[in-house]
């Protein structure tokens, strides 16, 4: 049985797991790098312990000294979240060999489905449809435009141990495809220590589609529906709906039972998605999968009503499911949008500073999963996800405006944020209709990016002037001036600074 948990992981994941131990009774342990000493999940936790300096690999993806707390802590398991070591198959075997729980797949079935090629290979024999492509491309010139002109142009380049858009090109010219090639294994290389690279057909207008499953050590599959995530910028997902807009339910059946025979075929446990990319006329396509729990499940948990972390911990617990498929149902819609500290004006460069104010949006229906509060101090350090926020309503038309509604709420200043350019995703009429693949973002560029679309293009009056009032109390001289002369406090900043609100 598991009493205490170490939660190998920061942000708004480790505060969201820490929240389903302690509704589980279970003790719950944090580690944090130096510039995360202040971080909510340490300040949540029942038990906080110092991992090492800023850089990821001296703190956070050192396993060495993760697995030296967790001894120390009196840990029995340790759940990874997502990113860092979450699929790391020799982390996972670590943990098992200090005679801990994993709180995640088996070894072998990260280190299967974390191979791109190897994955492509076992869905075949296991019936799941693959895009079109080849196994690992060589340096041989000659040979890779033949399998290029087989596959047919465009192809895309993708990195066998990829993620993230990493190590991936698109190729729609037979003379840029070793270039392309060659850049790609260059970057695969640089984020992953391995420059193996295949090529797969480009689909022409695709959505991205993941199937959340769920595996225990009996034997025992069952899927929660599936997910659109197609609003993407540079291959990182912004916004995720379920159930999806586009697909029948005859697809939607046809998925997620091809989903269930992926998971099958490693033996998978614990909680996983597999995604596929789904064509203009819904054929779809195992595109990979991801051994972990996924940033959009909470999307999910909304429309299913179950908790997937507490799953998660009972499956590594040894327990089995607890339902059969036909007793999993969703209901509603749900929406999710991705607040990063960013600056869509600057090429969305990430940002850093102090959070001088956050106001969050409540009401029926509206769920944010964060990690900051006033006066946190944003790093430059790490991923600039600083929230997530989910709505739920009875149908899409609803959730949508709930969203819109929510999104203008949700106040942060003191740091560069996406929440107005989140507005006008909101706003576009290719997402209201549900009409939108993976090229939203390129389609409807000009019109995000301006705001032309957006009813609400600059903060809040009230928003301004509590700024302002805010900076006169720190400014001494306009404290002195002011009490001396009787000014008004933010009319004598505005004089000062030359800032007129009106």
């Amino acid at each position: 049985m598991i009493r205490k948990i170490l939660v190998a992981n920061r942000g708004e994941i480790a505060v969201r797991i820490i929240r389903s131990c302690r509704e589980s009774g279970i003790k719950s342990v944090a580690i944090y790098s130096q510039p995360d000493r202040t971080s909510m999940h340490v300040r949540y936790a029942d038990e906080a312990w110092p991992v090492g300096p800023a850089p990821s690999g001296q703190s956070y993806l050192n396993i060495a000294k993760i697995l030296e707390i967790a001894k120390e802590s009196g840990a029995d398991a340790i759940h990874p979240g997502y990113g860092f070591l979450s699929e790391n198959a020799d982390f996972a075997q670590q943990v098992r060999e200090a005679g801990l729980i994993f709180i995640g797949p088996e070894a072998d079935a990260i280190n299967t489905m974390g191979d791109k090629m190897r994955a492509r290979e076992l869905m075949i024999k296991a019936g799941v449809p693959v895009v079109p492509g080849s196994g690992k491309l060589t340096d041989d010139e000659n040979e890779n435009l033949k399998t290029a002109n087989e596959i047919g142009f465009p192809v895309m380049i993708k990195a066998s141990a990829g993620g993230g858009g990493k190590g991936m090109r698109l190729v729609e010219k037979p003379e840029e495809l070793n270039s392309s090639i060659r850049r790609a294994k260059s970057e695969a290389l640089n984020a992953f220590g391995d420059d193996s690279v295949y090529m797969e057909k480009y689909l022409k207008s695709p959505h991205h589609i993941e199937v959340q499953i769920l595996g225990d050590e009996h034997g025992n599959i069952v899927h929660f529906f599936e997910r659109e995530c197609s609003v993407q910028r540079r291959h990182q997902k912004i916004v995720e709906e379920t159930p999806s807009p586009f697909i029948s339910e005859e697809v939607r059946k046809k998925m997620t039972d091809r989903a269930v025979a992926a998971a099958a075929s490693v033996n998978y446990t614990g909680a996983g998605t597999v995604e596929f990319l789904v064509d203009a006329d819904m054929n779809f396509y195992f595109l990979e999968m991801n051994t972990r729990l996924q940033v959009e499940h909470p999307i999910t948990e909304r429309t299913t009503g179950i908790d997937l972390v507490k799953a998660q911990i009972k499956i590594a617990s040894g327990e089995p499911l607890p339902w059969k498929q036909e007793e999993i149902r969703k209901s509603g819609h749900a929406i999710e949008c991705r607040i990063y500290a960013e600056d869509p004006e600057r090429n969305f460069m990430p940002g850093a500073g102090t959070v001088l104010h956050i106001t969050e949006p409540l009401g029926l229906g509206v769920r944010t999963d964060g990690y900051i509060y006033e006066g946190y101090e944003i790093t430059v350090y790490y991923d600039p996800l600083i929230s997530k926020l989910i709505v739920w309503a009875q149908n899409r038309e609803e959730a949508v405006q709930r969203m819109k509604r929510a999104l203008y709420e949700y106040k942060i200043t003191g740091v560069k944020n996406n929440i107005q350019f989140l507005e006008r995703i909101m706003n576009t009429p290719d997402f209201v209709e549900g009409k939108y693949d993976t090229h939203f973002i390129a389609k409807n560029e000009k019109s995000l990016m301006s705001g032309e679309n957006c009813n609400n293009t600059c903060e809040d009056l009230a928003m301004i002037m509590a700024y302002v009032e805010h900076q006169s109390h720190v400014d001494k001289r306009l404290v002195f001036n002011n009490a001396r002369n009787g000014r008004s406090n933010w009319k004598e900043y505005g004089r000062l600074h030359r800032f007129n609100p009106f």
